[in-house]
């Protein structure tokens, strides 16, 4: 028993190895199979049986995965900037890893769960090479659904798809379909087939025929879902183009300022940035290489902006350069009361004045609200040592600009594709992501970028990314990275954008593959039944 939670727990690492800072995407396609082993019946490969059981398995593959994919949650300390003991600052980095590895390994257990329950269920039924394919099936869609499910709560970060992202910009076209599920869902299909051929070693002289076809059909089905990748991203296939005139592009200039955490809410880290971004907005739209619009990151100014000139306030040094040059600005910042305010995104033009703004919509759990706090209310109020509290942003919000709707993601809302989704779906031609990312280790912004990357192949969108340390980033609507910066220093860039009006199937219909695969595996399940018992010998055509 031992060995077999050893051997899922290193699947799990394996997977984790796939995802950035690592980057070795290969490892995906075939470190779910351990566990695939365990979670198949004890009546097939002699392991641990029982819907616990499955549980425990599933919870050790997560551990390994989401442990290492999110170990740079621990990068939050030291906190003593925020005047945190240094063992309590160790304790809470503790806790925050423990609490969302343990978040990022429940769809794991749900579907091993599930999956174990179908084998068993199937076993009664039928058996042989239509059993193993139809689980196979099965569980490509349930993965697909638990991954939905978990999506849509406060706390998620890491799509199994984001192991292939920068790298494998073939396999991610394939999300194009239906978002991020895809390329799961085909991960988790292709494991499975390599674990019944690995496993088809009994002396049983059928089933170790069974094994090299098994195994011809995972690299068959690897390969032409590259090859379908391909197509796609050679094509341009899964879009469709409305008939309304052609995008102008436009230059946009990126401005990473790179104020620590430790200083950025203080005055002298706000005098900072003041001057860092005001020189960087100069440098930029200096003749005669000057840009359309500037975009600064997250919160590049941590105070509450109106639009002041004067000169002598700090707010004023930025105000009055926009005057001065007449160069719209993306600007990070937050607005509403010094008691209520929310985590915002303006347009600002050349006048000051604020053409569109986007409201932070996914905010991050006990980073930026505390969860209940509307039932927990007064006994919240007591315990937080926060004056302020950051308001949710309207799901429905609209980012018009000089150059065309923009689809606007703030830090954490990259890893959830519908935000930008529901904007593109509304008419948004480019995409712009803002992000702090100074919070965490320095391997995090390459999650982030990758992110982000699937979010610009998904909705067929360029996208620019500005961030406070980095990875800045250009990033074409094939997810292609044509910029990207160095990590905890001062950079400018400036490159073209051209706004596209093309809508993939999953712009139009959204996740569309989780539910389809639900109503799949039910009707499965009734085909099942009326087809009763096949002989154990059914061998592959």
């Amino acid at each position: 028993m031992y060995w077999t939670l050893i051997q899922t727990f290193l699947g799990g690492i394996l997977t984790g190895l796939a995802a950035e800072p690592f980057g070795w995407w290969w490892l995906a396609w075939v470190g779910l199979v351990p566990l695939w082993w365990q979670v198949r019946s004890d009546r097939r490969y002699g392991q641990l049986g029982g819907l616990p059981s499955a549980a425990i398995v599933g919870l050790i593959w997560g551990l390994g995965f989401d442990g290492l994919t999110l170990h740079w949650i621990t990068g939050i300390h030291p906190l003593a900037w925020m005047g945190v003991p240094w063992l309590q600052s160790i304790a809470i980095a503790l806790f925050c890893w423990v609490a969302i590895t343990l978040v990022g390994a429940s769809p794991i257990v749900l579907w091993a769960i599930a999956m174990r329950w179908l084998d068993r269920w199937t076993a009664r039924r039928v058996t042989g090479v239509v059993a193993d394919l139809w689980l196979v099936l099965a569980g490509a869609g349930v993965w697909s659904i638990a991954e939905t499910l978990l999506s849509q709560g406060a706390l998620w970060w890491p799509w199994l798809s984001l192991t292939q992202s920068p790298h494998n910009l073939v396999i991610l076209q394939l999300d194009r379909l239906s978002g991020p599920t895809v390329t799961s869902a085909a991960i988790v299909a292709v494991n499975g087939l390599l674990a019944l051929g690995w496993r088809s070693k009994e002396p049983d002289s059928k089933r170790e025929r069974r094994r090299w076809p098994y195994l011809a059909s995972a690299i068959g089905l690897c390969v032409a879902l590259h090859g379908f990748g391909w197509v796609m991203l050679d094509r341009d296939l899964g879009t469709t183009q409305p008939a309304d005139v052609a995008a102008k592009p436009f230059t946009v200039g990126l401005i990473q300022g790179n104020i620590p955490n430790e200083i950025k809410l203080y005055p002298g880290g706000i005098r900072q940035a003041l001057l860092k971004y005001r020189d960087g907005y100069l440098a930029l739209t200096e003749e005669p290489h000057t840009v359309d619009v500037v975009l600064t990151p997250e919160t590049a100014l941590p105070l509450l902006w109106s639009g002041r000139r004067d000169g002598y306030s700090p707010e004023g040094l930025l105000g009055q350069a926009i005057v001065d040059r007449g160069i719209p600005l993306w600007l990070g910042t937050i607005q509403g009361t010094p008691r209520v305010y929310t985590n915002s995104l303006l347009t600002v033009s050349g006048t000051l004045e604020t053409l569109s703004r986007y409201d932070k919509v996914r905010l991050v759990p006990l980073g930026e609200y505390i969860p209940f706090s509307s039932i927990l209310g007064e006994v919240i109020d007591l315990l937080s040592p926060l004056d302020a509290r950051i308001e949710f942003g309207d799901r429905d919000q609209i980012f018009d600009t000089p150059f065309g709707r923009a689809a606007v993601a703030i830090c954490y809302e990259s890893a959830f594709p519908e935000v930008l989704r529901r904007q593109v779906a509304h008419g948004a031609q480019f995409a712009l992501s803002a992000a702090n990312n100074a919070h965490y280790a320095n391997t995090m912004p390459s999650q982030h970028h990758a992110q982000d990357v699937m979010r610009a192949i998904e909705l067929d969108r360029p996208m620019a990314r500005a961030t406070n340390t980095g990875y800045s980033a250009i990033v074409d609507h094939h997810g292609r990275t044509l910029w990207k910066s160095g990590i905890n220093d001062y950079e400018i860039h400036s490159a073209t954008i051209t706004p596209r009006t093309t809508m993939t199937p999953y712009v139009r219909w959204g996740n569309w593959l989780a539910p389809v695969a639900a109503i799949a595996i039910v009707l499965g399940c009734g085909v099942m039944l009326a087809i009763g018992d096949i002989p154990n010998d059914t061998d592959l055509g």
